[in-house]
């Protein structure tokens, strides 16, 4: 076994995949599916969280010399959910591994990001997409099938994607009295250092620095939109792309007694503590034990909400974003904002023959289409540059094998990644220049900071006159829609 990592890193050295970051040397290795790729995986770009740095902020990593980037790193503390919905029980691949009842490997020493770039040796210079994934801030990770971008890079050979792991649930909204108020919502800081990291190093991958867009879903949306607001004067990026998520998704975490944390630290062996020495014990307890402890939780169906997401602390979330927005407390980046036509489905109780479609819209309007109206708005208003809308209404049997789901939330990720056709089946000519399409516009939004659509008529959106709204994959690959009636059921949120 040593032999062989001997050679194997030998012929890496000789190889076109090794790069000099500020942290040492990176070998890589072409992706074995898309051979026009090279991937960098597992890259650190914090140090370990680990003892006294468990809910602490992220410290840059340290020089580590040379590196053999080339597997799949485990994935942040978390855990699985059992309750029955459409991503345990008809589409696993947007869990971690693709798997169902396990989360495959995870740690706490977790903070790392990974590289997808044209193989060429000479490319430079090349658009980057920062990936943030969905999740609720308990779950998720950049080991999800539907979420590998080697396909779309193998397409284009024009552009890069990073996507990274970072803290959540408790590790990364611990909400703990120990804590300084500015120093709970450590996932958010975490993400804001992979995005230091990707400035300071793409360039050695044949990345530009000036052209990094933010790009997310669910959770990693509205985590873009805090960064929006919290690194107005120093954003890093070029432009933002919100899926079915932004600073109107009412997911905060409400507790100013803390009483989440110290309920777990009273279940675990840290009852009855002050507020130092009751962090300093949780600190302590085994990462896996403290996991296993808010799934079995979560699973178990209790009433009384454990909510570990961010929390209002005037550094990375703020009481009032409308009128933070107006008074120019955001950063000036054109944005790309939308939703999906059935982004409510997972969120109504799940029945095999077919959700409430009632409570089903009613969710996809007031959870997601209203809250995206409403981030267009502000941004509108606030002059932050234009601002581009969509809707994607895809129903394919691949992606959606049941005909109830429609375009589900997160339906669109393996449009955009270029994997709808690897499982359940191969994808209809329609989804792949649906596909394509939505590739394309992505990527030129990125490429041009938003001034220049790849779509014939679709203009920036102004709350004047509506402007025009993209549709994709409502039997053909994209058209362009006026969602005033909709709109006008919104109000003031």
């Amino acid at each position: 076994m040593r032999i062989t990592q001997t050679i194997g890193l030998a012929a890496l050295l000789s190889s076109n995949s090794r790069y000099r970051t500020a942290g040492g040397l990176i070998h890589g290795t072409a992706n074995g599916a898309n051979s026009d790729v090279r991937q960098f995986l597992g890259i650190p770009y914090a140090q370990p969280p680990l003892g006294a740095l468990r809910f602490s902020p992220p410290r840059p990593a340290l020089p580590f010399g040379e590196l053999d980037a080339k597997e799949m790193p485990p994935s942040c503390m978390q855990f699985v959910v059992t309750t029955p919905n459409i991503n345990n029980q008809d589409v696993l691949e947007l869990n971690l591994g693709g798997l169902n009842g396990t989360t495959g490997p995870i740690s706490e020493d977790c903070l790392t990001l990974s590289i997808w770039a044209p193989r060429g040796r000479g490319v430079k210079d090349l658009p980057v997409l920062v990936w943030f994934y969905g999740g609720g801030f308990a779950t998720g990770g950049t080991d999800v099938p539907y979420q590998n971008p080697s396909q779309w890079v193998q397409r284009t050979q024009s552009h890069i994607i990073v996507a990274f792991n970072q803290r959540d649930n408790i590790f990364g909204y611990p909400n703990a009295a120990g804590l300084p108020d500015d120093e709970q919502n450590i996932g958010l800081l975490d993400q804001r250092l992979a995005v230091e990291w990707v400035r300071d190093n793409i360039a050695a991958f044949g990345g530009d620095p000036t052209r990094i867009g933010l790009w997310g879903h669910s959770s990693g949306a509205c985590c873009i939109a805090y960064y929006s607001f919290a690194w107005k004067d120093d954003p890093i990026a070029n432009s933002v792309i919100l899926h079915s998520g932004n600073e109107f998704v009412d997911i905060l975490n409400r507790d100013p007694l803390h009483s989440n944390f110290t309920y777990v630290a009273s279940q675990l062996g840290c009852g009855d503590l002050g507020p130092a020495e009751e962090l300093s014990c949780m600190r302590k307890v085994d990462g896996k034990v403290l996991a296993d402890f808010i799934g079995d939780y979560y699973n178990s169906g209790e009433s009384t909400l454990l909510a570990f997401t961010p929390v209002e602390d005037n550094r990375t979330i703020f009481p009032d974003w409308t009128a933070r927005a107006l008074a120019g407390e955001i950063a000036r980046l054109p944005a790309l904002i939308g939703t999906t036509a059935e982004d409510g489905v997972p969120f109504a109780p799940y029945n095999p023959d077919g959700v409430d479609t009632d409570i089903a819209d009613m969710y996809t309007m007031f959870l997601f289409f209203c809250p995206s109206f409403q981030a267009a708005r502000n941004r509108i208003a606030a002059l932050t540059g234009p601002v581009y809308r969509y809707i994607y209404s895809g129903n394919f049997t691949n992606i959606s094998p049941r005909s109830w789901m429609g375009a589900w939330h997160g339906a669109e990720l393996p449009m955009l990644f270029g994997t709808h056709p690897n499982y359940r089946g191969n994808s209809t000519p329609l989804e792949y220049e649906t596909s394509h399409a939505m590739q394309d516009a992505w990527l030129a939004f990125v490429a041009t900071a938003g001034r220049t659509p790849s779509i014939q008529g679709w203009d920036a959106w102004n709350e004047v006159d509506g402007g025009q709204v993209a549709e994709f994959g409502n039997d053909t690959p994209v058209q362009l829609i006026d969602t005033a009636d909709l709109e006008a059921n919104c109000g003031l949120i």
